[in-house]
């Protein structure tokens, strides 16, 4: 079994600002909200803000060359979005769709990049972000090459259920209920698995009690044990249950 390295998810792009800086922040955005499976941004368009949501999910999806949507990462509560694109000016490189009711700042990118020159030491939390997202996708190509699609996804709730508890605590007995509501098909697409690999690995994460679900719901009962899973050998038979839950 590898390692486990300890994982230390950021907090977001809004929990790292002051209050003053916060506050400045607000003065020169205006709030707008998104019903569920609303686009926030549109792949292709032209960049002419940045988002940071407040409250609620989204997915990012990037549309391949022969029209199938890719789902890339998700983003909540705190997080700065599409501001790549428009601080360097070019057309947005993804689609962001709202997963679950969301209300964010929009910001013009013009007075973003004034918020940026009154307030220099942000810059490194704008570079942070591109940093974390950038280490994301090495992860996520590390374990496409060298874990099979039940350990891909294992590895993908893990992080969740990490990320989600920043946000709401666990309960009491420890679990963790993952905020964003991903559908199985959403699941596939992001770790490259077909849905049916998909609900064949949530079956074997239930009957050992690692995870409970529902309609885009999935609650993890076990978090360590659900990385020591997700960690185990590559050459190891997928289809063996992970070790039991840990009393």
């Amino acid at each position: 079994m590898a390692p486990h390295a300890p994982s230390s998810p950021l907090p977001g792009f809004w929990p790292a600002l002051d209050a003053a800086q916060q506050a400045a922040l607000r003065t020169v955005a205006r709030v707008r909200q998104f019903g569920a499976r609303a686009p926030l941004v549109y792949q292709g368009d032209e960049s002419d803000h940045v988002i940071v949501i407040e409250r609620g999910w989204a997915k990012v999806t990037a549309t391949t060359a022969d029209g199938h949507d890719v789902v890339l990462a998700v983003r909540g509560p705190g997080d700065l979005i599409a501001e790549s694109a428009a601080l360097a000016g070019r057309t947005r490189s993804a689609t962001v769709t709202a997963l679950s009711p969301v209300r964010a700042l929009v910001v013009p990118a013009s007075r973003f990049t004034g918020f940026l020159e009154a307030n220099p030491d942000v810059w490194r939390l704008v570079t942070g972000t591109f940093v974390h997202r950038i280490d994301d996708h090495d992860r996520r190509l590390q374990a496409h090459a060298a874990a099979p699609g039940a350990r891909r996804l294992a590895q993908l709730l893990a992080r969740l259920a990490e990320r989600s508890a920043h946000h709401v605590p666990p309960a009491r007995d420890g679990a963790i209920e993952i905020g964003p509501p991903l559908s199985q098909a959403e699941l596939g697409s992001w770790t490259d698995a077909s849905r049916e690999t998909v609900a064949r690995a949530l079956t074997v994460l239930r009957r050992a009690d690692l995870i409970r679900t529902g309609r885009r719901r999935i609650t993890v009962l076990d978090l360590p044990a659900l990385r020591d899973y997700a960690d185990q050998d590559p050459g190891d038979d997928e289809d063996v249950p992970p070790p039991a839950p840990r009393a």
